[in-house]
């Protein structure tokens, strides 16, 4: 086997890992989401929780459609599912708690 070969082949082993994170990232975002109280998500200011459920099954879906590959499509679920569990996640969780949230 010569060193191309291999070098295709841990690429490849690379874009499959990527987009198994990604995959998992995303089911763990929606699955937050669904978990979550529909009154917490406006209390927050942010999209409501039905608007985050539709963002994050598209997600879910692009991810699906790129299956182990890591372009656009992947890219902008993993964008969408990591503005979710970076902004919207951590507000939610603390109005759940029963903090300000602001």
């Amino acid at each position: 086997m010569d060193s191309v070969a291999i070098a295709f082949g841990i690429q490849a082993a690379l874009m499959w890992l990527i987009w198994l994170v990604a995959l998992g990232m995303t089911v763990f975002a929606l699955v937050h989401a669904v978990r979550q109280r529909q009154d917490a998500f406006t209390a927050t200011g942010k999209l409501s929780k039905p608007a985050w459920l539709a963002i994050l099954a598209g997600s879910l879906l692009l991810l699906l459609l790129a299956a182990g590959s890591f372009g656009l499509l992947a890219f902008i679920a993993v964008v969408a599912s990591g503005v979710y569990l970076a902004d919207v996640r951590p507000k939610v969780d603390e109005i759940q708690r029963g903090g300000s949230g602001w």
